[in-house]
């Protein structure tokens, strides 16, 4: 029998999956770290933190199945979008924490680029047409401006993934993927570094790693030394995965395009499969890890999904808390078997679920959470039951943004489909059969099958037979009509309040800023 290995470097944490090539799990491991927030609105790692967990990751896996390591014939590896990447000098060390994803402190560099970069042809090269201080290239402008002396230490920038990489083959590559999750300086025309971009926004195109490579080539193998650390064979094949939600809708079978998947957990990545970019629609668009050249990964990237029921569990549900203390439901199962008591709109009850203000598809950071028809007749049943609705309302909107037909049905991965009830919720909302996955290994279980397909233990017709979705939960006709009413009033709602949020945001800094220099004096 042959093996494969699938790692994903997380944010808080890596995770590695070996497998037969029948699609059977023997084993996995699971490495935490955390992320580092010196300031509000900063978030940054060491990437080393990320090398040291996905070496043991892995030499815990493959301890842990007791297979030969002569039959484990490929690695894939995925990882978080990078922001930045991590910027390293000439000898590929790192000059400085990466700014990840979602670090926001870019704000100037983003208003810099809305003001000297012609948008046009920004969103006709990159296919993103919405600059933000999420994108890599803005936080590369950031330490550009503001630490020169990394600046200039730094020859280049590599993603998470690609930099774990090197440190296990000492080969310097990108993927597709992680180069055009960066932003604005990948051409997704040509799939080249984009120099009219580069020269434009002043980052030298030797700062951007070469090759770039699809998610299914072998970039390199294991190198002596760091093979006999983790109880490998020397040479074991390195396969670059890509960006980690890319690769998990490959573990969820998407190797054509028209299948839409949103992985909900804490935040939001709704995506479509395409052949062409779908531009001027608010979208985030990159290369698919599978066939790169061909084939687009548009998404939306809501803040906040899961969040907003967590944050309602933490300060409203101290009662179910505690009974769950006591043995009884889980405090979330309780909340839903009282929620799914509730009628469709929630007696009249909607919310908006920008509590973290809004990325894809509306872009704003100024867009604030709101619970809109409240009296005195609603629970707190109800409005759980609204914020439910909230999150499947902004999938939706995403849904909606991709201006196509999704098909039969679409797949949602993450926390979300531990409730059955949600999940019904989901295919009412949409109007579309909701299809979950059957294990909790989506970007691991992508990473599988590219390395499998790079190395050719695997094919695209055998994995397509493995048994990674259920069967699809269809919406309710009456429900759905009653959902699309409330729906309607639910983009109506942040159209009508958003200059009214924005102005909430400018009297929260001013009485901030007064306060502060009242503390000073």
């Amino acid at each position: 029998m042959k093996y494969l290995i699938g790692t994903d470097i997380g944010t808080s944490g890596t995770k590695s999956i070996l497998m037969d090539t029948n699609g059977k799990l023997i084993a996995q491991d699971l490495e935490e770290y955390d992320v580092l927030t010196p300031k509000p609105l900063w978030a940054e790692q060491w990437p080393d933190v990320w090398v040291d967990a996905t070496k043991e990751s892995i030499k815990q896996t493959v301890a842990k199945s007791g297979v030969d390591p002569k039959d484990i014939k490929g690695i894939g590896l995925s990882g978080l979008y990078g922001g930045s990447g991590v910027p390293v000098d000439e000898n590929i060390e790192p000059v400085r924490p990466c700014l990840i994803w979602m670090d926001r402190r870019a704000e100037k560099e983003t208003a810099w680029v809305k003001e000297h970069i012609d948008s046009k042809r920004l969103t006709e090269i990159t296919g993103n047409d919405v600059v933000d201080p999420y994108y890599g290239y803005t936080k590369i402008l950031w330490i550009k401006n503001n630490e020169p002396e990394n600046w200039k230490k730094t020859r280049m920038f590599l993603p998470p993934s690609n930099y774990a990489i090197y440190k296990l083959t000492g080969k310097v590559s990108i993927d597709h993927t992680a180069a055009g999750n960066l932003g604005g300086l990948y051409d997704i025309n040509t799939h080249t570094w984009s120099k009219e971009m580069l020269d434009a926004m002043g980052i030298p195109e030797s700062m951007m790693p070469t090759p770039i490579v699809d998610s299914t080539t072998e970039v390199g193998g294991l190198t002596k030394d760091v093979a006999a650390e983790l109880g490998l064979v020397e040479g074991t094949p390195i396969v670059s995965g890509g960006v980690d939600v890319g690769a998990a809708n490959v573990g969820m079978g998407i190797f054509k395009p028209g299948k839409y998947v949103a992985a909900i957990g804490q935040s939001m990545n709704a995506a479509l499969v395409s052949e062409k970019p779908i531009k001027g629609q608010g979208l985030i668009v990159w290369p698919y890890p599978y066939k790169s050249e061909e084939l687009c990964y548009n998404f939306s990237g809501s803040a906040t999904a899961g969040a907003i029921t967590k944050w309602f569990r933490d300060n409203f549900a101290e009662l179910e808390k505690e009974r769950q203390k006591e043995g009884g439901d889980n405090a979330y199962v309780a909340l839903n078997k009282e929620s799914d008591k509730i009628e469709p709109g929630s007696e009249g009850l909607v919310v908006l679920p920008y509590f973290m203000g809004e990325r894809a598809p509306i872009w704003n950071s100024d867009a604030k959470g709101t619970i809109f028809g409240l009296s005195l007749a609603h629970t707190k049943a109800h409005i759980y039951h609204a914020f439910q609705e909230a999150v499947c309302y902004a999938l939706r909107h995403s849904i909606d943004m991709t201006g196509k037909d999704m098909g039969d049905y679409i797949i949602i991965a993450g926390g979300v489909t531990n409730s059955p009830e949600w999940v019904q919720m989901f295919a009412d909302v949409t109007g579309y059969a909701v299809r979950t996955p059957i294990e909790d290994a989506e970007a691991n279980l992508g990473d599988v099958m590219l390395s499998g397909l790079s190395t050719g233990v695997l094919d695209v017709d055998q994995v397509q037979k493995w048994q990674v979705l259920g069967e699809p939960v269809k919406p309710n006709p009456e429900r759905h009509e009653a959902y699309n009413k409330y729906y309607a009033l639910y983009r109506d709602l942040y159209e009508d309040l958003s200059k009214d949020m924005s102005k909430l945001t400018q009297i929260q800094r001013s009485v901030s800023a007064k306060k502060d220099e009242l503390v000073n004096n």
